[in-house]
């Protein structure tokens, strides 16, 4: 199905157009188009954020009201944040627009009630000078064409969390550059998932990735339900020289009637590693050639098909630990490499 106004097909995007399908958008544009296995989707752009906002604006301010709060008033922000929430959470489509997504959600669901995950999509997020990874929602296991019309809406009104606007008005970012795209994608039911890092979070080591994994959905890290399995892995070799397997007592897995609900591990399973040696090769194959693509070391989010074992990306950004940092090109060795590891797995979106 091709590209309409307000839709655009992962395979037609990249990096080059974050300003129309923000960060996490390009960033799964970009892996698909490099060739690096991605749940297919669609973006819905910030064109249709423009439109929405707009409309909302003919009735009272919505930009110029957040750009008059003072960064040190919670108070003001708070209330600000539940007045323009609730107003985007009610605000009402234009028809053409619920056409064009309902028909991007036919061509990539052929069975209507085939569940997708909706992202926030910021045109700010991951931008070189901040982050705004995490401030915005993902909703999982989502049912349905007007359910996806309804989380559109959700992801857009996150936009005025209070951390959200907290964030922009602290820093002086000016509202009128600020916008949301939204991802719509195929969901993973998962077996695994997690996260790597292709440089050491603690050390700067650009010679190892590191993996942390667990079982199911990475929502269950993500909330700090569960602690991950942790491994070091030479980028070199494949040698791995930490294996940190954690107790895993839950897992995220997807409720009966849409979302994801929290489920004990089998107890064969609870002290097992949730990756296999194997598994972890490809992932280390996976992360030096995203960070080759890029040029520049990675934070990768990750997710393994349940019925196939196919590795999936869900989100590549720039590791930022270190680029803030005057560190040197490679760190000295250690002769504790369990320091390689750090457990940051939590507040993505």
């Amino acid at each position: 199905m091709a590209s309409s106004p307000h839709v655009s097909w992962f395979a037609e995007i990249g990096l080059a157009e974050r300003p129309h399908v923000g960060g996490k958008g390009g960033s799964l544009g970009e892996l698909q188009r490099a060739g690096i296995a991605v749940p297919p989707g669609f973006v819905v752009r910030t064109a249709a954020f423009e439109r929405f906002i707009a409309t909302l604006e003919q009735r009272a301010a919505v930009r110029a009201r957040v750009e008059s709060l003072d960064p040190a008033d919670l108070a003001g922000i708070t209330a600000c944040s539940r007045e323009l929430r609730a107003r985007v959470e009610a605000g009402s489509l234009p028809a053409d627009l619920q056409d064009e997504i309902a028909a991007a959600h036919a061509a990539l669901c052929s069975d209507p009630a085939a569940p997708v995950a909706v992202r926030s999509s910021a045109t700010t997020e991951d931008a070189a000078d901040a982050s705004f990874a995490g401030l915005q929602d993902t909703y999982l296991w989502v049912q349905g064409a007007a359910d996806v019309l309804h989380r559109l809406r959700s992801c857009w009104a996150s936009l005025y969390s209070v951390e959200s606007i907290s964030y922009r008005r602290q820093r002086g970012y000016p509202e009128q550059g600020v916008a949301m795209a939204v991802v719509v994608q195929r969901m993973v039911d998962a077996r695994s998932s997690g996260v790597m890092f292709t440089r050491s979070p603690t050390t700067g080591d650009r010679s190892v990735v590191t993996i942390e994994a667990a079982w199911g959905l990475g929502s269950a890290v993500v909330g700090g339900e569960v602690t991950p399995d942790r491994w070091v892995v030479s980028k070199i070799t494949g040698e791995i020289s930490v294996r940190d397997i954690s107790p895993k007592a839950i897992q995220h897995v997807p409720a009966a009637a849409g979302g994801v609900e929290s489920v004990p591990v089998a107890e064969a399973l609870r002290s097992a590693s949730s990756m296999s040696d194997e598994e972890l090769q490809k992932l280390r194959a996976i992360a030096r050639q995203v960070e080759r693509h890029y040029g520049c070391p990675q934070d990768i989010e990750w997710a393994v098909q349940r019925d196939s074992n196919e590795i999936l990306l869900l989100q590549s950004r720039p590791e930022t630990v270190w680029s803030t940092k005057d560190a040197a090109p490679a760190a000295r060795a250690l002769d504790n490499p369990v320091a390689h590891v750090m457990s940051i797995f939590g507040g993505r979106r």
